[in-house]
């Protein structure tokens, strides 16, 4: 129909009843987003729009309001809702939200149980329900990591929510052995929209709250906007779990990002609509491990800033009151807008196509797609173990208490309460009196006595417990058949157990320091072009991020620093921590798998370090010295060892008188006397020296005399057995690693002797230590692929994912091309007569996700995706990979074995080193992988290269030694005040390669396979239902569109299996 005819119709009214305050923009009758939507309705010169006023909305009665045909009303505070429906019921309006559903949204718990009554995935929850503050309630029940509610149990990290919907404080709890402490959320103020509070470790009682599982999102939250139930539009924004900072554009504005909807939350999206029946409606999107899950419904909310967003909702609803008006009328899109789109472009971003330039210049038409980092841990205090075998029934009965009374199961002890109770049973056994640290009265007491002392010690040090960092076992070593309590029969009892307490490795402030700084060095050089380049990217959903870490504390805490310099985030580790970090313990801990080989082989260094006995291995030319069994272990290392050993004895015998004045001092005073609350999550953050302890004379960091003392005279001991005249070489790295502590950060003590002890436990380690993994090339290569089989399974995945994601990438573009050179018959999401809207409609199908894909990758992750249509950017195409995976030394040198070794393999026999000799050489000659220390290998794409020529995908591969020096070096001011911050600096990245060699990523699959774990003995991924990636390896990448607005007139809401809640449909975007 001509648009000319519709100058004889009678215009349609809409009336706007809205608090002002929801709708004004300063001097503006209605703000930014409402204003741009109303004035394009009018545009079309069908409507006449009125806005009833807070006057009339509060205080006229509704017979005097306005009459309207459409009506656009929702609550907001101080809104009479109830007399809105009463005018409904009066005018009959067409409703644009419905007003009586509306009452749900003002209580989170309604919400919750409407979502679930159209089967919408919540995040799993329990309600606290509360008639009175403080009241006590049965069902609930806190511990120190976990709420019970309806013996429904929620371990931390959990999230509390208000009932009330307005009430916006939402607190996230965090676990102790990840620091402890809470998140406060909060409504946005200034830039900040969270606070942290390190010391609040128990939830709120005054009133009734959501308890519901924390979802770690990577950092990023996403807010979906319906327009009906066949429209969504989603924007992506940093998490306020993260830092609490809010990132804003130079307008001031929050930086949100459109991204593309999968078809489950499409459909999800629908599912919105139809439960709360609000045509324009907001919800909040949680995105975890796959699946995505519905965290809260808002209501009336429009999309900010987005001219495109404007005419898509305009349209809509211009469709939406025609139809419901004035269906004789039509409702096709005219081929011109009767309005200017004048949206400025962003910005570009900054990012350069060209490789780095470590490897030579590959061109223009070069993109980095992937990066993949193995990093060793920051600087730590020196790992501990304490044993000792335990007949006290004290802590017997402990060990019973804790493994569920079977007098023969071991038990493991890391909780805080658990932990308290070991060591109230400590204080009560530890003997007040105190003859000395080397009485010769009983020394088998004696040492007992010491060793209680030592637990003592540990527990109490800091005034605080975290699972991550201490640790106690007991294991059942004897028992006794005792009678029954109740005389009828025997049973057995536990009269004497091992206990092991296993303390140290925590991070140190300069661990943290140098983990964060080595985040900003990513930041600004492994990515092409300036470090902003790779924030924009990130917060733009074309920078995919995956973090993962080992079991291990100071592991876990070296990834969030690095994390928190790599994406410039502010604030404490815990949220950074929880919000971006996945443990992996099972890829990146243990070496059990190689237990039996790493074995064999220190046997046989034992016998090369003290007779010197050594063998020519393998074929190699002698320029080759890496080929020899043993190699690295110095000629006179059997003469060095007694010198070490008597060092040793030197520094011991120091740190022993400091450490017997801090007994007296504490013999003073009663063991039970309480201890300050110590702030963990604030020292988690600290990268600080410990100043008042260096200036009082103590040692650096929450290490006392007596704890230090324990740490040397234990390296003493089990260095050299006397009595059996035998050397534990296993002990001489752990030697090394004291004396390069204390060198670092208690060099103020000035320990006579601790440099030349360090010199020559330098020497011996250097051999040792690598060495350890196997003695020649084929033992290292055997060994590494045992430790690192999972983590190089992994890594192939990564690489093979990335690839095919590139591929339909260029696939979905050529098609593109294709299907705009040659137009089909499509159902289009407005039917009409006009070809001349094939133009704006055929640009949906990039807004949609693929439908109907075939999931022929099942190892292929969930990929989340930027909407190239709305995002307004210059390159929205592009899109990074990177994953992170944070490990110990015993992952580093296997996965570093591997690289260099791999074609020694029987199976790959005449193929070259992926090492170039240069590097082997380079790497001989690094005894040392030291904290910080890392590889990285970069997959770079040659896009005008054929799909299918094996050189479009280049690898390149570099490592670093990591803080590898010596803590004596003194040759510059840079030296003397990485001293005086107790920190050493971490060497940059070396090649792997040869400069313009050309690695191939089919050359790398094929040297690495025989050595990583199959895809197939990975778990299976966790990919959501109806959702199979957002690419399609198909030639059919346009999918099919459907009608946009199979309206349901009706004003009640629609059942579940109704209808308006069909399965098969799908959501579309407009131009």
């Amino acid at each position: 129909m001509e648009m000319e005819a519709k100058v004889d119709e009678k215009k349609i009214i809409i009336g706007v009843c809205v608090m002002e305050k929801k709708v004004k923009c300063g001097s503006e009758a209605f703000s930014g987003p409402m204003k741009q939507i109303l004035d394009r309705l009018q545009a079309f010169g069908e409507f006449e729009v009125i806005h009833f006023g807070d006057k009339a909305i509060v205080e006229d009665p509704i017979e005097s309001w306005p009459i309207c045909d459409c009506l656009i009303a929702f609550y907001s505070t101080g809104y009479p809702l109830e007399k809105a429906e009463a005018y409904a019921a009066l005018r009959k309006p067409f409703l644009v939200n419905e007003l009586q559903t509306q009452h749900l949204l003002h209580d989170r718990r309604k919400v919750y149980e409407q979502l679930e009554m159209y089967e919408i995935p919540v995040p799993r929850y329990a309600f606290v329900n509360r008639e009175v503050p403080y009241q006590e309630l049965d069902y609930f029940d806190e511990e120190e990591d976990f709420i019970e509610v309806y013996g429904k149990r929620f371990w931390k990290p959990f999230v509390e929510k208000p009932v009330h919907g307005d009430d916006h404080s939402i607190m996230i709890y965090y676990p102790s052995s990840a620091g402890g402490g809470m998140k406060e959320l909060f409504r946005k103020v200034g830039n900040r929209s969270s606070e942290f509070h390190p010391d609040v470790r128990r939830v709120r009682r005054e009133g009734s709250y959501i308890y519901e599982e924390f979802m770690p999102t990577g950092g990023t939250d996403v807010k979906v906007y319906t327009v009906g139930p066949e429209y969504a539009h989603a924007e992506a924004r940093k998490s306020p779990v993260v830092d609490g900072v809010v990132m804003r554009n130079p307008d001031g504005k929050e930086v949100r990002y459109p991204v593309l909807l999968t078809p489950t939350e499409k459909q999800m999206a629908r599912e919105v609509f139809i439960a709360f029946r609000q045509a324009v409606c907001g919800f909040d999107l949680l995105r975890c491990a796959g699946r995505s899950y519905v965290c809260d419904v808002n209501g009336w909310s429009f999309v900010k800033n987005s001219y495109k967003y404007y005419d898509d909702a305009a349209c809509l609803l211009r469709k939406m009151f025609l139809d419901a008006k004035a269906p004789h009328l039509s409702s096709t899109i005219p081929p011109i807008l009767p309005w200017k789109d004048d949206e400025p472009l962003q910005p570009s971003e900054g990012l350069t196509r060209q490789g780095s330039g470590l490897l030579g210049n590959f061109g223009e038409s070069e993109e980095l797609r992937c990066v993949i980092a193995i990093i060793r841990h920051g600087d730590r205090t020196p790992k501990q173990k304490v044993k000792l075998k335990i007949t006290e029934e004290k802590l017997l009965n402990l060990m019973l208490k804790y493994n569920g009374g079977k007098p023969r199961s071991e038990t493991k002890l890391k909780s805080a309460v658990q932990l308290q109770d070991i060591l109230d049973a400590t204080r009560i056994l530890v003997p007040r009196s105190r003859p000395g640290l080397e009485s010769d009265s009983d020394a088998e007491d004696t040492e007992h006595a010491e060793k209680l002392r030592q637990v003592k010690a540990v527990l109490e040090e800091g005034g605080h417990f975290s699972g991550i960092y201490r640790k106690v076992q007991l294991k059942p070593l004897k028992w006794i058949k005792v009678p029954k309590t109740n005389g009828e029969g025997e049973e057995e009892k536990p009269v004497e157990a091992l206990m092991v307490l296993k303390y140290g490795g925590v991070l140190t402030h300069a661990g943290r320091k140098q983990a964060e700084e080595l985040g900003r060095y990513f930041r600004n050089n492994m990515y092409p072009g300036e470090g902003t380049g790779l924030l924009r990217l990130h917060s733009t959903y074309r920078h995919d991020l995956k973090i993962y870490s080992s079991d291990e504390g100071r592991v876990q805490m070296s990834a969030a620093a690095f994390a928190k310099g790599l994406l410039d985030l502010e604030g404490q580790l815990t949220p950074i921590l929880v919000s971006l970090v996945s443990k992996d313990s099972s890829m990146l801990d243990g070496l059990d798998n190689a237990s039996t080989e790493m074995d064999e082989a220190k046997a046989r260094l034992y016998d090369i370090i003290t007779s010197g006995a050594r063998t020519s291995h393998g074929n190699g030319p002698p320029e080759k010295p890496w080929m020899i069994d043993g190699a690295g272990v110095p000629l006179d290392s059997s003469q060095l060892l007694p010198i070490l050993v008597q060092l040793a004895k030197k520094v011991t015998q120091q740190v022993r008188l400091l450490a017997k004045d801090e007994a007296e001092e504490l013999a003073e005073t009663s063991s039970y006397d309480l201890i300050l609350p110590y702030d963990q999550a604030r020292a988690l953050g600290k990268t600080n020296i410990d100043v008042d302890s260096i200036a009082a004379g103590l040692p650096c960091g929450s290490e006392g005399f007596l704890l230090m003392y324990a740490r040397w005279i234990k390296l003493e001991r089990e260095l050299y057995n006397e009595r059996k005249e035998r050397f534990d070489i296993s002990q001489i790295p752990d030697v090394y690693d004291s004396c390069k502590y204390d060198l670092l950060h208690n060099s103020h003590l000035k320990l006579e002797g601790l440099s030349e002890l360090f010199n020559i436990a330098q020497v011996l380690a250097e051999g040792v230590i690598p060495n350890e993994y196997g003695l020649n090339p084929k033992q290292k290569l055997k060994v590494g692929s045992k430790v690192a089989r999972k983590l190089l399974g992994k890594i192939l995945i990564d690489l093979r994912n990335t690839r095919e994601e590139a591929i339909s990438v260029a696939e979905l573009k050529n098609n593109e091309y294709i299907a705009c050179c040659e137009p089909e018959d499509n159902d289009y999401l407005f039917k009409s007569d006009s070809k001349i809207e094939d133009k704006r409609t055929t640009s949906i199908a990039s807004d949609m996700s693929i439908m109907d894909l075939d999931d022929d990758d099942d190892k292929e992750e969930t990929q989340y995706r930027l909407d190239p249509k709305y995002a307004n950017v210059r390159s929205p195409d592009r899109h990074v990979k990177t994953r992170l995976y944070f490990t110990s030394e015993s992952h580093i040198h296997s996965l570093i074995n591997v690289l260099r070794y791999c074609n020694l393999d029987e199976s790959l026999q005449g193929e070259a080193s992926l090492v170039c000799d240069s590097a082997l050489h380079r790497l001989f000659k690094t005894k040392e992988l030291d904290y910080m220390s890392y590889i990285v290998l970069r997959m770079f794409e040659n896009t005008e290269l054929p799909l299918e020529d094996p050189k479009r995908f280049r690898i390149e591969m570099t490592f670093s030694r990591g803080a590898d020096l010596s803590p004596l070096e003194k040759v510059d001011s840079a030296a003397t005040s990485w001293h005086q911050e107790h920190t050493l600096p971490i060497m940059g990245p070396e090649r792997l390669q040869e400069v313009d060699s050309y690695l191939t990523l089919e050359k790398m699959e094929k040297m690495i396979r025989p050595f990583a774990m199959p895809a197939e003995d990975f778990p299976p991924s966790s990919t959501p239902q109806g959702f199979a990636g957002y690419f399609s390896k198909s030639a059919a990448v346009l999918e099919r569109l459907v009608k946009l607005w199979p309206f349901n007139m009706s004003s009640g809401a629609s059942k579940p299996g109704s209808a308006g809640a069909s399965k098969n449909s799908c959501t579309g975007k407009l131009p």
